[in-house]
């Protein structure tokens, strides 16, 4: 466990038998069981036996076997961005990309949304309630369908959007609402705080998102 704990595994993209081992907290011996049964993929290093597993794949296996993601991920929050309004999406990616605490991903449709939700598994969505395709709230009831994204928090913005229809917001799903145009540290703020997370590095930017 001492081994797992000191080491920073977070930006290392293949791994051996004996590091997955330690990332899952299972002996070596399980970890290659489990890879020439299948049930964990990868290859092998050519000319030897040598096994290697990529890190996208150990973390499928991880989450199968619900093994906690912690050790592998090194602390860093997933956020996916979904935002059809090129400036607001590129100001929350720089701003929150610059943070050093948060992985980020966008996406301008409800669609590319959903794919994003299965592969990328976001801590935290910032959906926009008005996409090209589909409204907020029907992403929102997408993503509590799925058993596996129980955990994933949910922060609506919207510059047009009725009292009403923020309670139903709510009702589909969404943890928070934020109204544009937002205060840029606010918004960080109220992420870091749904997060968990704290220490905020000083990004420097201020006043307030485009409507």
């Amino acid at each position: 466990m001492a081994d797992t704990n000191a080491t920073d595994w977070s930006g290392k993209k293949i791994f051996t038998t004996g590091e997955a081992a330690k990332v899952c907290k299972v002996s070596q011996q399980t970890i290659i069981r489990c890879f020439d049964s299948g049930r964990l993929n990868g290859f092998r290093v050519p000319g030897s036996k040598f096994r290697r597993i990529p890190r996208e794949e150990l973390l499928r296996f991880m989450r199968t076997n619900d093994i906690p993601l912690d050790a592998l991920e090194g602390g860093i929050k997933r956020v996916l961005i979904v935002d059809d309004d090129d400036q607001i999406v590129s100001l929350l990616e720089e701003v929150l990309g610059e943070d050093g605490r948060f992985e980020v991903k966008t996406a301008s449709t409800g669609y590319d949304a959903g794919l994003l939700t299965e592969s990328f598994r976001p801590h935290l969505v910032i959906l926009d309630y008005m996409l090209p395709d589909i409204n907020g709230n029907v992403v929102c009831e997408r993503i509590r369908s799925r058993d596996e994204l129980a955990d994933t928090r949910i922060v609506i913005v919207s510059g047009v959007v009725q009292e009403e229809e923020i309670a139903g917001l709510r009702s589909a799903g969404a943890d928070d609402f934020i109204r544009k145009p937002f205060d840029v540290d606010e918004l960080i703020e109220r992420v870091s705080s749904m997060l968990g997370v704290s220490g905020a590095s000083s990004h420097g930017h201020n006043g307030r998102a485009p409507h």
